[in-house]
């Protein structure tokens, strides 16, 4: 079985990728990941499109389905008291951690376990000092935190990422918490993309449709 860790793109304004993170963590515990949190809205800026929380019928039907998923496996999910909401502090806070896994399974648990604010650092205070970082204001500001989370999503970008959730296995990435299994089974052999999938990957549009002056691709 492969060993070599996955690079695991992510943003904690995603319920999905807790969902993930949880299934991951608890279900899969031979795969060793590698985060790399980054900000999802520069993600959609990027590729030209709105989050799925920016168009209320999208919005209602998203947090049902990840209510449901949540349901299904077993995993407690509750809604922070706002969302979308600013994920900078948390995604920072993460990077900021001595340890990388605790933090995140802490902002997680924050955040999408017990539906806490995530929005200041104010708000992640006793997240802070269960990391035992003194002064979380100062940490989120340093240079170094600001530049690894700006060249996480740049390095996203000129991979094609364009969802959080990712996983990242050799070339290939695998979007979404519905999209565990096959990225895991890539994982451990290559033939998990068939012939047929191949062949889709080049089947040519017929038609594209027009978008008015100013409407977002979506």
């Amino acid at each position: 079985m492969n060993a070599t860790p996955l690079d695991w793109y992510f943003d904690f304004i995603s319920p999905f990728a807790y969902l993930q993170w949880k299934r991951l963590r608890r279900d899969f515990p031979e795969v060793t990941l590698n985060p790399k949190p980054l900000l999802f809205a520069a993600i959609l800026n990027h590729v030209g499109q709105l989050g799925p929380a920016e168009i209320p019928q999208k919005r209602r039907h998203t947090y049902r389905i990840v209510l449901w998923q949540a349901r299904q496996a077993g995993i407690p999910l509750h809604f922070p008291p706002a969302h979308p909401f600013n994920p900078l502090p948390a995604l920072r806070l993460c990077l900021a951690a001595p340890d990388r896994i605790q933090a995140i399974d802490a902002i997680f648990a924050h955040i999408w376990e017990h539906g806490r604010q995530a929005d200041s650092i104010e708000a992640l205070a006793d997240v802070a000092a269960a990391l035992g970082i003194d002064d979380p204001a100062a940490a989120i500001a340093r240079d170094e935190v600001k530049r690894e989370l700006l060249a996480n999503g740049e390095e996203a970008m000129r991979l094609g990422l364009f969802g959080v959730p990712t996983l990242k296995v050799r070339d290939e990435l695998f979007w979404g918490n519905d999209a565990t299994e096959l990225a895991l089974a890539y994982r451990d052999d290559e033939g998990a993309l068939d012939a047929e999938m191949r062949r889709v990957d080049a089947i040519p549009e017929a038609v594209q449709r027009k978008k008015p002056s100013g409407e977002p691709a979506r």
